[in-house]
């Protein structure tokens, strides 16, 4: 199979920034007695996460109001394929492309429900082909990016020439909700941010990025076994929700040395670590034989910009650009999702 190349992503951030005081603040109005209040007040302010961006304001009735399920799940899905249009745009302009020139596009979603899902809305919008070929991925949440790159780059390499837009679109504030009240759940109120970004993929180059030599050995996915209830999603009356369990801590731990297995001593220059927490990217950068400041573009966008859930590989990748590697530098995409299941995929950098 030809080498199949990652060209540079685009990230678009939602519009309202939000700080975790705020975040701090707006649990303190809605759970004053919380008995656990004082923790968890420490707890967001040691997350890591100094900033996330929200497609709507915090004191929204579809963010911290009391917006039915219809009006949320509809609000996520509007704002979400609103990024992803922007995405996706920004993308194309960058390297010089039109709707003509795409030839399959894969897309990640899963905050939100619709049918169709952003890859028939993405068709409409951009006005792709309606022929391009469609890989629409809608469970995979924080995997979602790298998993939709995996998928991008086999279908890039059986027809060599073709183009893959790639977009991951994200607005995990949907989950924002008082009527969850446990510690972790609070927690996630101040970890997840709103997010789209998109790229290329294609046999051929579109400038600097990651080549993919060998399509169909250089990737990786694995699924922890007895793990469904670690990290998972619920939907009930009052709106969406994330759910993890006390396993969850451990859950990336439990997958790396099945991941190192996977890698058979190969060194990794470098790491491209989803953010999804400060834990999750040391305990990732540790495996893979680094310290921490290999790991500066993953902690950056935790903390700048929180998890973004699926867009967060890429926007790493898109960080990796303003400060490049040496060409030829062996470098590795890894994501975790709920499942709970791993998913990387290996590269190198190409100047």
């Amino acid at each position: 199979m030809p080498a199949v190349h990652i060209a540079r992503p685009a990230t678009i951030l939602a519009p309202h920034k939000i700080t975790t005081d705020q975040i701090v603040d707006n649990i303190r109005a809605h759970h004053p007695n919380h008995p656990r209040l004082t923790a968890i007040c420490r707890i967001l302010n040691n997350v890591g996460v100094n900033t996330r961006y929200f497609t709507r304001p915090l004191d929204a009735p579809t963010v911290s109001g009391t917006a039915p399920i219809g009006d949320r799940a509809h609000a996520a899905f509007q704002d979400a394929l609103g990024l992803a249009e922007q995405a996706a745009h920004t993308t194309l302009t960058r390297h010089g492309l039109g709707p003509a020139d795409i030839d399959g596009i894969v897309t990640t979603h899963s905050t939100g429900w619709a049918v169709p899902n952003l890859d028939i809305h993405l068709i409409h919008r951009l006005g792709l082909r309606p022929t391009v070929r469609r890989t629409a991925l809608t469970t995979l949440a924080c995997a979602g990016g790298t998993q939709a790159l995996i998928r991008a780059t086999e279908m890039a390499a059986l027809r060599p020439g073709s183009r893959i837009l790639v977009v991951a679109a994200e607005v995990i504030s949907a989950i924002y909700n008082h009527a969850d009240d446990q510690v972790e759940h609070m927690i996630y109120k101040g970890l997840f941010g709103d997010s789209a970004a998109a790229t290329i993929v294609s046999t051929t180059p579109h400038g600097p990025g990651l080549t993919v030599h060998d399509p169909a050995g250089d990737s990786f996915e694995y699924v922890l076994p007895h793990s469904l209830t670690r990290y998972s999603g619920r939907i009930d009356s009052t709106g969406l929700h994330f759910d993890s369990t006390k396993e969850a801590l451990t859950a990336a731990d439990d997958v790396l040395p099945t991941l190192l297995d996977w890698l058979d001593g190969r060194t990794i220059d470098v790491p491209v670590i989803h953010p999804g927490s400060q834990r999750i990217i040391t305990d990732t950068v540790t495996a893979l034989g680094h310290n921490e400041g290999a790991a500066r573009h993953s902690l950056d966008t935790l903390a700048d910009e929180g998890n973004l859930g699926g867009p967060s590989v890429l926007r790493v990748l898109e960080r990796t650009h303003d400060d490049p590697p040496a060409d030829g530098a062996s470098a590795l995409m890894v994501a975790y999702g709920p499942g709970f299941n791993v998913a990387a995929l290996r590269a190198a950098w190409t100047g």
